[in-house]
This record gives C-alpha cells, structure tokens and sequence, in this order.
C-alpha cells in the first residue's frame, strides 16, 4: 500500500502511526526534494526534514495527530519540508509594526532610530572610524567625546554655574546605576527611600544592583512617606551616597510624602555626600509641551543640582540602547577610572545612534527624534487616518468604528501619564478577535495590536504613515 493511499482506520495505533512515517533517507532521495536538495544542500534539507518528522511523532504521541490527519501532513511532506527549510534560513529578529499604540513598547525594542541615525551608523559600520582617534593631533583619543560634546552643549545652560557637566555612557540604565554605586558606595552605605525601592523590569530590582555594586542598602521612612528628616537620622560615617530613584514604572497616590530634591540636594551639601537620582527616563525634550505634567527630566534634575544622574538612551531621548552617567567632571572622573567601566563601555554603532539622536536636538528638531514625534502628534491627525483605513474596509468583512482612546508612554516612564487619541476598533465577521490578532502577528510584515472589549484596537500614533496602506493589505488579506 502507498502511503498517498492510505485509508482511515479509526483504531490505529500508535505504533502503526509511527510505522506509516518515511525515513530521512527515503526523502532525500524523492523526486520531490531533489531540487530543493540541489538548491539548499544536503546538510540542510536533512535537518529540516529532520525537524518535521520529530514534530510529526511527537503529535503522533501526544494525541493530535490521527490516522486522517497523518495522511494529509504526508501528502505535504515536501511542502512543509520547504517551509521549515525557510524558516530555519530567515532571521529570527524582524521589524513589526506596533500599532498598540504603547510608544516605548520594551518587548519591541522601545524607542525606534531616526533617519538620521540609521545612515549614520551605516556609514560607520562599514569602514574604520574616528572612534578613539584624535584626527586634529593623529593620537589616541577618548570615546566619550563624540556624546560629551553635545551633551555638554544641551545640558550646560541648565546645570548650575559651578557645575561642569560630564557624561559617560555604559550598555544600559541598570549597567549605568551598578556602576555609579560600585565607584562611589562600595563597602560603604547607600541612603534611600523604602518607596523606592523598585523593580525595574526583567525582574532585576534596585535592591540586588545595589547588592552587586559592593554597596549597602540603608532603607528610610515607609513606602508612602519619607521625610527629608529620615535621610538625616540614618547618616553616619558609613554613609557615601543620597540615592533618589525614580518611580518609572508605578505610582504612589493618596496618603504619600516625598521630599523635594532639592531638599535631598541641601542634605548632601550639608554633610558633604554626594547626591544620585537614577532618572531612567532620560527626557530632554520639554514634557510639558505635550501635556505630560507628571514626569521630570534630566534638565530638571541638573537644575536641582543633583551630582550624578543615570538615564537610558532608548526612552524618552529617543536613542538606542545605552545607559547614560552625567554629572560633576570630578565625580565622572572617579567613574571612568573605574575598571567596571571598560567591561561595560558601548561600541562604535551606539556612539553613532546616540550623536545623530543628541543633534536632532540640537538643531531643535524634534520631529526628526520618532519618539517625540509620536509624542507630538495631534489626536485630530490621528482620526483623518483612522477614518480613511476604515473607509477602505469592507463592512461586510468587518464591523468598524473610530472612537477616542488613549496612547501611552510605555517602557517605565510616565506611568499615570496619557496622550488622547483616536483608534480603529474593529470585529471580523469571519474570525474572533484572538484569530485576528493572531492572522496579523503572521503576515509577512507582522502587525502588533491589542484587544479591548472583544474587539481589536488599531491606534495609530505608533504606526509610521507608510504603513497604513501595509496594515490594510493584511486587513483585505485575512480570509
């Protein structure tokens, strides 16, 4: 009996399931894989077809696969055999489209690179570069200098006259913070709130960084109310640093007292301890200007003249991934000797990212920084968008609306804060709103949404232009 004939037996067994498979061998050997085997290799035609057969067993012994529905997997065994060969030959890191509307979305890599910054680590990428060369006197150089440069120019006007602003810049934010605490904490005590003691995603929590730079946690207050005079009462000799973190990713309302920076800043002077906010939101562009009343930047803290501040290059700045040091130059200058720094030192492509986003704004050009161009956008524009997509949907295929929403923030900053706006709320009238979801994150360009109310909700405001028409195609697509 050939396999392509096989009948149904409704009592088949396991074993004689299993029975019923090829062996690799006789595959490769098939009329139908002979191409695919002159196109592909041998070695990777055998690994997939591999792959496929365990899978095929594995269905087989978990009950999924009966005697009928063997029969039609084997009738497209070179078929799939293709598509796992494919699969195992694409990458498996792929742009997608965010249309949650969640602007620093951290499970899609947060904030998306400007033009500008793009060509400019092309252009780095692919030849030697300037990275530690002094081109004016043909010595070595310092990396440092391609950020400090602008950011001593962005940040100077707002830090204190006596104040000269330095920077270095690590592989993350946490990276930033265990660095800063090991140079100027270790074996000694570390001062801050109970109400900040947060955890900062990942499951990594301040309290174990803290661990891991040799520091020691002193807690104070409660964790809704911590006085300045808590701070005063837990100095001693041990103490070498005031810690402020930010609550990037919670907040705490109703009965709650914080001190204000610049009293925390006035205590460090007092006692001559170094104050440290771990920021980690890293805006310098003006929140207010988009209705965000609730989030501080790192102008605002140079103002309050905290001595070193810890931020991320890919939230609000609008960069890529980096963790940010700026401070007094005698406190960056301990950092920098410290030999934890080299360990976690940024390469030549974060420099370019960083220096290309830093002239963005420079040039006060916000819009060229996609973060705070989504930031910026108008719930009004939003809408013309919205209803021109609905208008090129069938309603016989899908019951739509626009209705005002809400976009957010995202990846730990501004927690209370929002930006109205307008989504496309849609139903398919072939498929449940999981299925949609689901046939979306599988198109060739795959479509990121959410799901409120049994419907699927499209915002705009993190969805570039050009890939309204994209969405649409996979919409018309959707059978």
């Amino acid at each position: 009996m050939q396999r392509s004939e096989i009948e149904e037996m409704p009592a088949r067994t396991q074993s004689e399931l299993y029975r019923e498979l090829p062996s690799v061998d006789e595959l490769l050997r098939s009329t139908e894989l002979k191409e695919t085997v002159a196109r592909s290799g041998a070695t990777a035609v055998t690994d997939a077809t591999r792959m496929v057969l365990e899978r095929l067993r594995r269905e087989i012994a978990e009950g999924r696969l009966d005697a009928s529905g063997l029969q039609a997997e084997l009738k497209r065994l070179p078929e799939i055999i293709e598509l796992e060969l494919k699969e195992s030959f694409s990458f498996s890191l792929r742009p997608v489209i965010n249309a949650t509307g969640v602007i620093l979305h951290t499970n899609l890599g947060r904030a998306p690179l400007s033009s500008e910054a793009l060509n400019h680590i092309q252009k780095i990428a692919a030849g030697y570069s300037s990275l530690e060369f002094d081109l004016a006197t043909g010595e070595r150089g310092k990396r440092d200098v391609h950020v400090q440069r602008l950011l001593g120019r962005l940040l100077k006007s707002h830090a204190p006259s006596d104040y000269d602003v330095n920077t270095v810049v690590v592989n993350n934010c946490a990276a930033a913070v265990m660095l800063a605490l090991n140079t100027l904490a270790e074996g000694g005590e570390v001062i801050v709130s109970r109400g900040e003691l947060v955890e900062i995603g990942g499951s990594f929590r301040v309290p174990e960084i803290m661990a891991k730079s040799g520091a020691t946690l002193r807690e104070v207050g409660t964790t809704n109310r911590t006085r300045i005079a808590d701070y005063e009462r837990a100095i001693n000799e041990k103490t070498r640093l005031l810690l402020r973190v930010h609550r990037s990713n919670f907040a705490i309302v109703g009965f709650t007292e914080q001190p204000a920076v610049e009293e925390l800043v006035a205590l460090g002077r007092k006692h001559n301890i170094p104050v440290m906010e771990d920021l980690g939101n890293g805006a310098i562009f003006d929140l207010h200007a988009v209705g965000i009343q609730t989030e501080s930047g790192v102008r605002e803290s140079l103002e309050a003249g905290i001595d070193i501040i810890t931020y991320s290059g890919d939230k609000l700045l609008g960069g890529p991934q980096a963790g940010l040091i700026s401070g007094r130059r005698e406190v960056l200058a301990r950092i920098r000797s410290n030999p934890l720094f080299r360990a976690l030192r940024v390469d030549k492509l974060t420099y370019a990212a960083l220096e290309a986003t830093l002239l963005a704004y420079l040039r006060e050009d916000y819009d060229a920084v996609p973060t705070v161009r989504m930031m910026r956008l108008s719930a009004e524009g939003i809408k013309r968008r919205a209803d021109e997509m609905a208008a090129r949907l069938p309603r016989k295929q899908f019951e739509l609306e626009v209705i005002a929403g809400e976009s957010v923030i995202g990846g730990g900053t501004a927690p209370t804060a929002t930006l109205p706006t307008f989504v496309l709320s849609l139903a398919s009238t072939l498929l449940g709103p999981a299925e949609l979801q689901k046939r979306l994150r599988e198109h060739d360009a795959p479509i990121v949404v959410r799901i409120e109310e049994d419907r699927i909700r499209i915002d705009l405001r993190t969805v570039s232009p050009e890939h309204d028409a994209v969405i649409i195609d996979a919409l018309l697509s959707i059978r």
